[in-house]
C-alpha cells in the first residue's frame, strides 16, 4: 500500500497504541471517555485513526503526569471540545497553581531555617495571625488548620478570655511546612515525625530533603504541562483552522 493510500485509510488501533505507548484497550477506553477525538469508521466497522489522535494521546500523557490520570481524563474532553481561548485559560490556571505551590514550598523552606535559629529575627509577635488570616495566607480552609492542630502538627496560642486561636511566629512557620508537605502528598505521620525532630532535636535534613523533592516534582510536572500545552495548541489550532476554512467555503457558495 502506498504511503498516500495508507494515510487516507488511517491508522489501526494497534498502530496508534504502538506509536503512543498504550495498549489497544487503553486507546479504545480513552476514546470512549472523550480523551481522544472520535475515530472515523471504515466500511468494515474498524476504527481509523489519524495523526491528531496520536497528538491527543501525547497531550493526555503530559496532563496525566502534571495533574494525575483521573483529573487529566476529566479535563481533556473539555479542552478538546472547547475553544482555544478557554483551553489557554485552563492551562494558565494550572501553571498559576504550580507557581503558587512553588512559592509556598520556598516559604516553608525559609521558615524551616527560621524555626531552628530564632524566629524573632524573621517575625514579630505583632505579626501573629488568626485562624482565618493564616488559612487565607496558605490557601487552605480553617478546618484544615483545626485538623492539623488536632493531630499535633501546629500549636496555636489561645486567648484566655475568648479561647480564640492566635498563631505565633513558630506556629505560622510550622503551618507553612505542613501545608507544603501535605500538598506534596506526604501523610500526617511522616510530617509529624519531621516536626517532632525539629522541636526536640533540631534535625532538618529529612524536612529539607522532603521540601527539595517537592520542588523537583513540581518542576517535572511543570515541564510535562508545557509539553501537553504544545500538543493541545497543535490540535486546537488545526481544528479552528479547518472550521474557518469550512465557513469561508460555505460563504463563497452563498
Amino acid at each position: 500500500m502506498s504511503p498516500r493510500k495508507s494515510q487516507e485509510s488511517g491508522l489501526t488501533t494497534a498502530a496508534v497504541a504502538r506509536k503512543a505507548g498504550y495498549s489497544t484497550q487503553q486507546v479504545r477506553d480513552l476514546e470512549r471517555l472523550g480523551v481522544l477525538p472520535a475515530a472515523e469508521r471504515a466500511a468494515n466497522g474498524y476504527r481509523r485513526y489519524q495523526e491528531r489522535h496520536i497528538i491527543a494521546l501525547r497531550a493526555y500523557r503530559g496532563l496525566a503526569t502534571a495533574i494525575g490520570p483521573m483529573p487529566a481524563r476529566q479535563l481533556m474532553p473539555a479542552l478538546l471540545q472547547g475553544t482555544l481561548d478557554s483551553a489557554a485559560e485552563r492551562i494558565d490556571g494550572l501553571h498559576a497553581l504550580f507557581a503558587r505551590s512553588r512559592d509556598h514550598i520556598r516559604e516553608a523552606s525559609l521558615c524551616l531555617h527560621a524555626v531552628l535559629t530564632d524566629t524573632a529575627d524573621v517575625f514579630d509577635d505583632r505579626d501573629s495571625m488568626t485562624i482565618g488570616e493564616l488559612a487565607d495566607a496558605l490557601g487552605v480552609r480553617p478546618s484544615a488548620l483545626r485538623h492539623w492542630e488536632h493531630e499535633g502538627l501546629v500549636n496555636p496560642d489561645r486567648i484566655t478570655r475568648s479561647h480564640t486561636r492566635r498563631y505565633s511566629a513558630r506556629a505560622i512557620s510550622e503551618a507553612r511546612i505542613v501545608e507544603a508537605l501535605r500538598s506534596g502528598g506526604h501523610r500526617i505521620p511522616s510530617i509529624s515525625r519531621v516536626l517532632e525532630q525539629l522541636r526536640e532535636q533540631g534535625m532538618t535534613a529529612e524536612a529539607q530533603a522532603l521540601l527539595d523533592q517537592r520542588l523537583i516534582d513540581l518542576t517535572r510536572r511543570s515541564v510535562a504541562l508545557l509539553g501537553a500545552s504544545g500538543d493541545l495548541h497543535t490540535l486546537l489550532s488545526e481544528r479552528e483552522g479547518a472550521t474557518a476554512a469550512g465557513s469561508a467555503s460555505r460563504s463563497s457558495r452563498l
